[in-house]
């Protein structure tokens, strides 16, 4: 039975060897991404894998997020006669916060376990090796156009995520709280800034970042079999979502400050 002090040790040691080769591979990632030649054509496919093939979740996600969240805003505010404020606060609530982390969160479940998977089935068949042999760069050719499609269509789906949860709000304010859909908006418009919205855009850069690198890396670092790509995928949703809510926590700090 090994100590506790070992057990520790041996702990803080995988934690800094998973750090390291997560940054390794991020390095790496960059500087083959700057040089070309340029995979436009993997990109593009990347994004639509990533980006249109998720809407569909994230809009239903989003949609009823913002109904549920118009809900208890006016549960909550009509305690004090201040019902026609829903609007703000379900727009605030979600371009700062839950908008982002959704996203954010959803795509971690659904493309970064994607990318573990396709990444870590072609690792345990030495498909990787293959690409190796035969001149190519793995990390150009499997880790950078995710990288890139993952940065570029996660805020585009958040934009798209905190339209229809506004709407969503919208909904229930005009059909449960008789709130007109003319002040519903205005208030939005008078109240919310464009650093409100640049806040929560901003982060999407992060968490996308996140997703691919931790997708990634699981992927390409992923032994035994088709065991193994499970646990590859199941640590990869764990850690990605970890990640994204420890990451908010910080760019939200920074984003009140700036």
């Amino acid at each position: 039975m090994k100590k506790p002090i070992s057990l520790i040790t041996q702990r803080i040691e995988s934690v800094l060897t998973y750090v390291g080769g997560v940054s390794k591979l991020l390095f790496e990632a960059i500087y083959y991404g700057i040089r070309p030649p340029y995979q436009l054509g993997l990109i593009i496919q990347e994004i639509e894998s990533i980006g249109i093939q998720s809407l569909t979740v994230v809009n239903v996600i989003a949609l009823f997020t913002g109904m549920v969240l118009a809900l208890q805003t006016a549960a909550a505010l009509s305690r004090f006669g201040a019902k026609g404020f829903i609007g703000v606060v379900v727009a605030l609530s979600l371009l700062r916060e839950i908008g982002p982390v959704f996203t954010g969160i959803m795509v971690a479940g659904r493309v970064g376990s994607g990318i573990a998977a396709e990444i870590g089935s072609m690792k345990v068949t030495e498909q990787i090796d293959a690409i190796r042999v035969m001149g190519a760069n793995s990390v150009k050719r499997l880790v950078v156009p995710k990288l890139i499609a993952t940065i570029v269509a996660l805020p585009l789906l958040t934009v798209v995520a905190d339209i229809l949860g506004i709407v969503g709000g919208l909904l229930i304010s005009v059909m449960e709280f008789q709130v007109t859909s003319y002040y519903y908006f205005t208030t939005i418009l008078e109240k919310i800034s464009f650093q409100d919205v640049a806040s929560g855009i901003g982060k999407t850069f992060f968490f996308g970042l996140i997703i691919a690198v931790i997708g990634c890396y699981e992927g390409m670092t992923t032994k035994g079999g088709t065991v193994g790509v499970g646990r590859a995928t199941t640590s990869t949703v764990v850690v990605s979502s970890i990640l994204i809510l420890v990451t908010d926590f910080f760019l939200t700090k920074i984003f009140l400050v700036l």
